[in-house]
């Protein structure tokens, strides 16, 4: 039996397309002492796989010949560790793969929810980088203006939501009338505006007609540096990604750094989701109030087949989907 597994053909120079990945086979993997096997159910797909092909983050980068690396939902297949059985659903650090093998102890055992996929989205990474982003980082407060960018997406969307039920006042930032639209109706955002639009800053400043007080920036470049133009004094911006930046060789940044943040004495912090692990019960127990309270909606963009995950990211980067987009490799468990 073999293993289907996409791979780094070529790292790119500019905008990513399907020739920079390749999709081949190798032996099943065999888990070792203290391992694994995990059937690949649901894989993330993200901005910051993109990034990764850039450079060193957070993590290591991706190198040409490496399998595409991803977070995972999975079922456990067989298993050589006490901590984990046949049949366990866990979250683990995987590649763009059928199956993988990892070692039991770095795999994460999740809770039995009626929606799988929703350990992926509202439960799982989108869920808790919006709420720890927002509630830790940006630390609003009620009456006050956020403004949140790539709306439509995995976090934006719940980062609006969690706005509103904290009671804030929120304005999304979105490309096209039809997802402003979308993102009002959907996640009831009070405002949000079109950054495709040749006015899209006369329409910002009249969305936030008393300034911002958060701005939960996902996208970085002129986006940002229109954004600090319109923070109020000790604002507070969370930098969460830089969308914009990554799937190009020539990224811009504000041109108004670091001048308004001393003017304007704001504090800008960037985090990683993992940050604020110690926090994670608090943020589900917060998410699963709201969500069965009516209070989130949960919008989810899976694409079908492990074959289509890099069509999936190049969409992503081009702002094609509606919420957490991420690819489905096999089946739920029955």
């Amino acid at each position: 039996m073999t293993n289907r597994q996409i791979t780094i053909a070529e790292l790119p120079k500019d905008a990513l397309t399907r020739n920079h990945f390749e999709m081949g086979e190798t032996d099943m993997p065999v888990p070792g002492d203290g391992e694994v096997l995990l059937r690949v159910i649901l894989m993330s797909i993200d901005a910051a796989n993109r990034s990764w092909m850039k450079g060193a983050t957070y993590r290591a980068a991706v190198q040409q010949g490496d399998a595409m690396p991803t977070y995972a939902i999975c079922e456990v297949t067989e298993s050589n560790s006490p901590k984990l059985q046949k049949g366990d659903i866990v979250a683990a650090e995987a590649t763009w793969s059928d199956y993988i093998t990892a070692p039991a102890h770095k795999v994460q055992k999740l809770p039995k929810v009626p929606q799988l996929s929703n350990l992926m989205s509202v439960y799982g990474i989108a869920g808790k980088t919006a709420f720890h982003g927002l509630v830790s980082v940006g630390r609003p407060i009620a009456g006050e203006t956020v403004l949140v960018s790539a709306a439509a997406g995995s976090v934006g969307g719940y980062v609006g939501q969690i706005a509103r039920n904290l009671g804030c006042r929120v304005v999304g930032i979105a490309g096209g009338s039809e997802k402003c639209d979308w993102v009002q109706k959907e996640f009831g955002f009070d405002a949000c505006v079109d950054y495709r639009d040749p006015g899209f800053a006369k329409a910002l400043r009249k969305a936030c007609p008393d300034g911002v007080d958060v701005y939960f920036d996902n996208v970085g470049g002129s986006v940002l540096e229109l954004a600090l133009a319109n923070m109020n004094e000790r604002g507070r911006v969370v930098c969460c990604g830089a969308i914009s930046q990554y799937d190009t060789e020539a990224p811009t940044g504000p041109r108004n750094l670091p001048g308004v943040v001393v003017v304007k004495r704001l504090r800008m912090e960037g985090f990683i989701v993992m940050d604020f692990a110690q926090d994670d019960d608090k943020a589900l127990r917060a998410l699963r109030h709201w969500v069965e309270a009516g209070q989130i909606k949960v919008t989810e963009d899976i694409v079908e087949g492990l074959e289509n995950a890099p069509q999936a990211l190049i969409g992503l980067l081009a702002g094609e989907n509606k919420g957490k987009r991420m690819v489905r490799v096999s089946a739920d468990p029955a």
